[in-house]
């Protein structure tokens, strides 16, 4: 039974998304669907990888998007001699307690900016694997427990390479979702240059949900109904990735768990108690394609991921939703 003293945001997780989006679109001009997104992967204790040119907003989407959230916001500019303790923390020995004393380092956010990620070396990457895996860091044999919600939003360019060590596959495997901004349209960048004349609108916006919110929306999310038979489409969908000619490593059963977990927050999000299959079919990108790697052979004849998975998509049968 309903709690009389629940908020109706809880009632409708619709509603109080739109709420979020519009308050983050104050900032963010025209980029609805990815902010969503965003918040697919925090009700899901996922983790976001942005990948676009430089000026797009990047940074500002996760800035306005933990501030109406009203979650703690931390940021690591990576760069080449970035060390792990810069980023995890460290143990300070106290010489009036004669102890050893743990500093936290950045990490310990509720949402996390890892801005440019792939600049700083593969041994400082890998000091986010366990935060992002479990939640946690170790430091001298003490792990240390992240708040919660915890969001790790990577930012990376795809046009600069020199001087930047690409993110390992096991690693990209540990993002939810990889997502791209893009530019933005003519009347929305007419809009950003009149918004930003006086004042930076991020200064402007305010809290719109609070954590327990969010913490509901999150268990809620897990007990949205996904119907057996969308259950085996979404897992012939990743099967599929590592059967085709094109792909040369395809899908982990990881990709099978996120698709599924990212189809519920998304129907909680859109006001609806289960998924249908046109969730799946909009989330398989974004879930899917930063685990792939395809044939150098394909690689040379001009296919690339987007092209092979659409025709994933196409050949299977969608199921019919009985819900």
């Amino acid at each position: 039974m309903r709690n009389e003293s629940t908020s109706l945001q809880f009632d409708q997780p619709n509603v109080a998304v739109s709420t979020v989006l519009d308050n983050v679109e104050r900032v963010v001009i025209g980029k609805s669907n990815e902010v969503r997104l965003c918040l697919v992967a925090l009700l899901c204790g996922g983790h976001v990888l942005v990948e676009d040119v430089p000026g797009v907003g990047k940074t500002m989407l996760v800035r306005a998007l933990a501030k109406s959230l009203g979650l703690t916001f931390k940021r690591i500019q990576f760069t080449p001699d970035l060390l792990p303790s810069d980023v995890t923390g460290v143990s300070i020995y106290n010489q009036k307690t004669l102890e050893f004393e743990y500093r936290p380092g950045p990490i310990h956010g509720q949402i996390v900016l890892a801005d440019e990620i792939n600049r700083t070396s593969p041994k400082t990457q890998a000091a986010l694997l366990e935060a992002m895996e479990e939640g946690g860091v170790t430091v001298d044999g003490v792990t240390y427990e992240l708040p919660q919600p915890f969001l790790l939003m990577a930012t990376q360019n795809p046009i600069e390479y020199e001087g930047t060590f690409p993110l390992p596959e096991a690693q990209l495997d540990r993002f939810l979702l990889k997502i791209s901004l893009g530019y933005p349209k003519t009347s929305d960048e007419v809009t950003i240059l009149g918004k930003q004349q006086l004042i930076h609108p991020i200064n402007e916006i305010d809290q719109v949900m609070n954590l327990k919110e969010i913490i509901y929306l999150s268990e809620q999310a897990r007990s949205i109904h996904v119907e057996q038979s969308i259950r085996e489409y979404i897992v012939r969908i990743v099967t599929d990735t590592r059967k085709h000619s094109a792909i040369y490593l395809g899908a982990s059963p990881r990709g099978s768990l996120a698709l599924f977990k990212a189809t519920q927050a998304f129907a909680l999000i859109m006001g609806r108690e289960y998924v249908v299959p046109d969730d799946v079919k909009r989330l398989v990108h974004p879930t899917l394609a930063h685990r792939i790697l395809l044939k150098g052979e394909a690689r040379l004849s001009g296919i690339n991921v987007d092209d092979v998975l659409k025709e994933i998509v196409r050949a299977i049968p969608i199921p019919v939703n009985r819900a």
